[in-house]
């Protein structure tokens, strides 16, 4: 299933992860392990986030993905099932 990944770093533990470099290879680890179809990277409401969208094939997957983002970025994480727009037009008939 294509899911969304969302995640938003405090301003502290960010400032932190940047300078000792755990940002950099935490994100990298990601990328390198979801291999996602599109990833983003923006402030949103002050904070370092991130938008991945990848193809989760089994729910077993939540906690190798957040676990990292948890303890190395005390990031807060939201998963979404998304569409693209061939995905929308089959679910709706056309």
């Amino acid at each position: 299933m294509r899911m969304m990944l969302k995640f938003k770093v405090p301003v502290e533990r960010g400032n932190k992860a940047f300078k000792d470099g755990s940002l950099a290879s935490t994100i990298q680890s990601l990328i390198e392990d979801l291999k996602p179809e599109a990833a983003y990277f923006s402030p949103d409401e002050g904070e370092r986030s991130g938008f991945m969208v990848f193809d989760m094939t089994d729910a077993a997957q939540i906690p190798k993905i957040a676990e990292p983002l948890f303890s190395n970025l005390h990031a807060e994480i939201e998963f979404r099932p998304v569409m693209n727009a061939d995905d929308l037009k089959r679910g709706l008939g056309g």
